[in-house]
């Protein structure tokens, strides 16, 4: 799991492999789940995404859009929204990281930090 949090909207991020969806050695397939919480004093609306996607040979991908998962939530305070998405490599293992684009409704918008995670097939690890 990776945390971070920035300027009060903490992002946490579960990931798994998913062998039913994955077909080795061409294809390996894994979620991830986010959740996103508004730990500020305002609310704050998630523009948009920015992932760096990168697998185990060093080859990047940016991967750059409106909203996630189709939407663009908005979060008062204390409010917190969560969604599963997936990523596939064409290597057993990599990582991701990125950022969200916040808007609160007082201020500037600004980025919010998404901490690197691992992706890992369990049977390549082991």
């Amino acid at each position: 799991m990776s945390t971070a949090t920035t300027r009060g909207v903490r992002v946490e991020v579960r990931s798994r492999y998913v062998p039913e969806h994955s077909d080795p050695p061409r294809r390996w397939v894994f979620a991830y789940e986010v959740t996103i919480q508004n730990e500020s004093e305002i609310p704050v609306q998630l523009l948009a995404r920015h992932w760096v996607i990168e697998d185990g040979e060093g080859q990047v991908e940016e991967v750059r859009g409106p909203g996630v998962v189709g939407q663009q939530p908005r979060l008062e305070p204390g409010e917190g929204f969560r969604y599963v998405s997936a990523a596939p490599l064409t290597t057993p293992v990599g990582a991701m990281h990125g950022s969200y684009r916040m808007v609160p409704d007082e201020g500037e918008p600004f980025e919010a930090a998404i901490a690197p995670f691992t992706l890992a097939d369990p049977d390549y690890l082991n």
